[in-house]
Order: structure tokens, then C-alpha cells, then sequence
């Protein structure tokens, strides 16, 4: 039997909603360190717990992965809830308003549902597979950019932590890369911002070189039904398995591919 995952989309806006509260009215609080240069806050656990108990009471058959306690819990029905309770941990430490609650649902190794909230702009972000993405309720649509020269192009953080000098020569020669090719690269800070300006049309595209599934169920669904494409590295489509979470107004995304492929081997040159 199909499951009508848009039937989920009710509750998953509530348990955002209770999300972006806590967000909205408490300090960050004591800081917790994760490794090198990463970090959570207190207001990550406590949305993180407020979901989880949410989610838990109210779809028991589903299993939920966070990001700061793992997962899944649950009976298992082949779906699976994947939060990221503050998606730019750091920009909400340092009072940058570039945040935001990501909350997906996965069947099998494809997202089928998300909800991201960016409380402190006032935008709620939703889409349910095969009925288009909105903003505030309204269809919301990629740019139509068709030229490289003319796109915004956002990127993902450089690495930290255990091999990350390894990690950021791919980046650094994609950075290169872009700087010499499109309009203007940006570095926001956030997968949710990213994937959900993509699909709104603020930004022509984004790339990230990781496929966490806390980080990309939700904007990749969103992104996917307002109408950007979302492959891997290759150009292959994107799934929960993908090296990298690629997304991208239709027009440009073949010379973005390309442009990627380039920076690889320049890469790959530099080790």
C-alpha cells in the first residue's frame, strides 16, 4: 500500500512551529562542544527533545534521527523524521539571523516531505512530493537564469575537524573555479537557507560537498518540487546516499557540472 505522505504535512508544520518558538525566544545558552570548531547550543537540544517528543506521541510508526542525539526511534514503517533543530548553529550564536528548523521525511533512501523555518526572516518553506513547494503558502519557483556568468552561486562550509585540509582542496578549488565564472559566490552558513533560497529563485544554485540527512531532506524535497534539479557530484540524481547535495536552477546545471568536474581535477593536482 502507497502511503500519502502529504498527510504528514499538518503535523510536521506544527512541530516546526513548536520549534521556531523556542528558537524566536531563548538565548543560545551554554555552548557544548562537538569537535573542532563545532558546537551546539542549548536551544538545539531543546528543540531537538521538543520535536522528538512531538513527532514520537503523534506518529509512533515513524522513526526520527536528529542531529544532536542520533536516532532512529520508533517502530520503523520505512519512514523516518530528520531534524536539524538550528541549521546555522553558528550563525545563531553570533546573532546572524541566517538559521533556521529543517525537517524532513524520508521513505527509504528519498525525501518525500519537508518543512524549514527561518524565524528570525519570517519564512516558512513546505512541500509534500508531487505537490509543488511554497513559500507562506504561496507556489514558490527557481530562478530562470541560464548563463553562469549571471548566477549567484551559494556554497557549503569548508571543512573542519579530522582531514579537513584533505577535504577543503576540492572546496578551495571550486571556490576558484566559481570566483572566475559566475556573478558572485556566497557562503551563508546554512544548508536550509541554501536549498530553500534555490528553490524560492534568490539564488541560482547551491553546492555542497557533504549529504547529511538532517542538512538536506527537506530543502532538497523543497527545492526538487519548486522545480531547481538536485544531483550528486557526477550529475547523477540525488538520493540520501549522495556524496553531495547539488541544486541548481535546470538552465545552468550542466555547465555547473561541469565546472565542479574541472575543480576535481584541479584538485586532485594540488594533493
Amino acid at each position: 500500500m502507497t502511503i500519502d505522505t502529504r498527510a504528514f504535512l499538518p503535523i510536521a508544520e506544527q512541530a516546526v512551529t513548536i520549534a521556531a518558538d523556542i528558537v524566536r525566544t531563548r538565548l543560545p545558552g551554554v555552548v557544548t562542544a562537538k569537535g573542532d570548531r563545532d558546537m551546539a547550543t542549548e536551544v538545539d537540544y531543546a528543540v531537538e527533545h521538543a520535536v522528538r517528543d512531538f513527532l514520537t506521541r503523534e506518529t509512533p510508526e515513524i522513526a526520527f534521527l536528529g542531529e544532536e542525539e542520533g536516532g532512529p526511534a520508533g517502530a520503523g514503517s520505512g519512514l523516518m523524521w530528520a531534524l536539524d533543530p538550528v541549521d546555522g548553529t553558528a550563525n545563531f550564536l553570533h546573532g546572524i539571523p541566517l538559521c533556521g528548523i529543517s525537517l524532513g521525511l524520508i521513505d527509504k533512501d528519498m525525501p518525500t516531505l519537508g518543512v524549514i523555518d527561518l524565524p528570525f526572516l519570517g519564512s516558512r518553506y513546505s512541500a509534500a512530493e508531487s505537490h509543488g513547494a511554497h513559500l507562506n503558502g504561496r507556489p514558490i519557483h527557481p530562478s530562470q537564469t541560464g548563463d553562469l556568468s549571471a548566477a549567484i552561486v551559494a556554497i557549503g562550509d569548508y571543512a573542519v575537524g579530522n582531514d579537513a585540509t584533505a577535504k577543503n582542496r576540492l572546496r578551495l578549488a571550486l571556490t576558484h573555479q566559481l570566483a572566475a565564472r559566475v556573478q558572485r559566490v556566497r557562503m551563508l552558513g546554512s544548508a536550509a537557507v541554501d536549498l530553500a533560497w534555490v528553490a524560492e529563485g534568490k539564488i541560482d544554485a547551491n553546492i555542497m560537498l557533504s549529504n547529511k540527512p538532517w542538512d538536506t531532506a527537506a530543502g532538497v524535497l523543497i527545492a526538487r518540487e519548486a522545480g531547481a534539479t538536485v544531483v550528486d557530484l557526477d550529475g547523477t540524481p540525488h538520493t540520501m546516499n549522495a556524496r553531495a547535495t547539488i541544486a541548481a536552477s535546470p538552465k545552468i546545471l550542466a555547465d555547473l557540472v561541469e565546472l565542479i568536474a574541472e575543480a576535481d581535477k584541479d584538485a586532485r593536482r594540488s594533493e
